[in-house]
């Protein structure tokens, strides 16, 4: 058999791999905490999960939906101008995705063609990289360096990359490092993207998940960003609605409408139940919102704090689910420490490596254990010595 090239610059998932060590090691009886994928484990607040199941237990909600209902469009327009001060065209300037995922993996057919330069992070959530090369782009890595915060350094991207780029990926707050961007540096990518002719996509997802009393915008909030771009956002994280699969691309017109157009030959809309769990969840009590992310910042407490005893100083992250640290001084590769971790204290996370090349000497955490089995994690690395250096 004969596949398609483009599967060529793709191996096994790094979480398909932890996945399966987990799967092995259960079998054997083996204790394992799993710290690796972002699968939230606290689930929606009632109010929502009452949406979802009266309309799912309708027999009319099983036809296609094929569009957005207008009540999502419009309750997401509410949404983003009472939370973001972001003034959006409900028929217009909204698109479901199944998922930011789903968008992240296929925005760039509508944008790129065959050997069209993308900038992608890096590191990067691996979706970054992966849509634009399923549409045959080639990529430009903008470092997110820690010594300048995991902020894009857009002045050091060469001019002769910047005059071919025609679409550009950047997140804050950041997966899988953690950091926020000042506001000057919005304004510094939106001149960037209007000089070079650059189409932005600005990734929102953990937009709600920021401690320490912070607070984060939108993109779309900055002069000029709906000229040159659109943002994603989901409610997975902030809502506990991770496997419903509900994101939104918003933003500017004609990038939504090519969206759109893609999705209409590729989906039949999102399952109506889930339009009005959606729904439910944008436009109910949002009280529910400062609850989880006063769990996500206890649980960055009890982590970070357990290891920093142990002699391994990890700075606490000021907003997402996850944690990224420099790997022991003791390990030379991020993937070998990780390895090290599920196999001599049961505990799996994410090697920084997974996320590209600066990712290497780093590792990932997410939180998405209660806080219980977090302080067993602690224990179980304390109890594996593998901190200390032979």
């Amino acid at each position: 058999m004969n596949f398609a090239k483009r599967m060529d610059h793709f191996n096994e998932g790094i979480f398909t791999r932890l996945l399966e060590i987990k799967r092995r090691r259960l079998e054997n009886g083996q204790p394992v905490i799993d710290l690796s994928v972002g699968t939230p484990n606290i689930p929606p607040a009632q109010h929502i999960i009452t949406a979802l199941c009266e309309a799912a237990a309708d027999p009319a909600n099983y036809i296609y939906a094929v569009n957005d209902q207008s009540e999502l469009l419009q309750a997401t327009s509410d949404w983003y101008k009472q939370r973001y001060q972001v003034e959006l065209d409900p028929a217009t300037q909204i698109c479901s995705l199944l998922g930011s995922q789903e968008g992240l993996a296929h925005i760039s057919l509508s944008i790129v063609d065959e050997g069209d330069l993308v900038l992608v992070p890096d590191p990067c959530y691996p979706v970054f990289a992966d849509g634009p090369l399923l549409a045959g782009a080639e990529l430009y890595y903008m470092p997110q360096k820690e010594e300048n915060g995991y902020v894009i350094q857009l002045q050091d991207i060469p001019e002769d990359i910047a005059q071919r780029a025609k679409f550009m990926l950047v997140s804050y707050p950041n997966n899988p490092t953690t950091a926020m961007a000042p506001d000057q540096f919005y304004l510094d990518l939106i001149a960037f993207a209007k000089k070079y002719d650059i189409i932005v996509l600005h990734d929102n997802a953990y937009s709600e998940l920021v401690f320490d009393g912070k607070s984060c915008g939108s993109f779309l909030a900055f002069p000029g960003a709906m000229d040159v771009g659109v943002e994603f956002n989901s409610l997975s994280k902030t809502y506990g609605l991770a496997g419903a699969r509900i994101g939104f691309c918003v933003g500017n017109t004609t990038m939504v409408s090519m969206l759109k157009k893609l999705k209409s030959n590729m989906d039949y809309g999102m399952f109506l139940p889930i339009q009005k769990a959606a729904i439910a969840a944008i436009t109910g009590d949002q009280s529910e919102v400062e609850r989880v992310r006063a769990i996500y910042e206890q649980r960055r407490d009890i982590l970070c704090e357990g290891f920093s005893q142990l002699g391994w100083p990890i700075a606490k992250p000021e907003a997402t689910m996850f944690v990224w640290s420099r790997i022991p001084a003791h390990y030379d590769s991020s993937e070998q420490f990780a390895m090290d971790l599920v196999t001599h204290a049961g505990v799996i996370a994410t090697p920084g490596s997974a996320f590209g090349p600066s990712g290497e000497g780093y590792v990932r955490f997410a939180l998405v254990q209660d806080n219980e089995i977090l302080q067993q994690a602690v224990q179980s690395v304390d109890d594996s010595e593998i901190l200390k250096s032979s």
